[in-house]
């Protein structure tokens, strides 16, 4: 089942404004962001918690950012 990670994608402009600021901000690439939001990659337990750090997300509402299921009309 695909996931669905468009509150992180707001919490990255919230926090950033952008996606371009924010990979700028960790150290990679914008287009490995746009990897990781779109399925392509897979976030690494590293990743997730470096993403958290810099995007204040608290350790109780991972799960709401990182592994949220997309609903299938089905």
């Amino acid at each position: 089942m695909a996931k669905e990670y468009g509150k992180l994608r707001g919490r990255i402009v919230e926090r950033f404004g952008s996606q371009s600021c924010f990979a700028d901000a960790m150290g990679i690439t914008e287009q490995t962001v746009t990897n990781k939001l779109n399925g392509k990659r897979e976030f690494s337990q590293g990743d997730i918690i470096d993403w958290c750090n810099a995007l204040e997300i608290s350790a109780e509402l991972v799960g709401d950012y990182f592994f949220a299921n997309k609903l299938s009309n089905a």
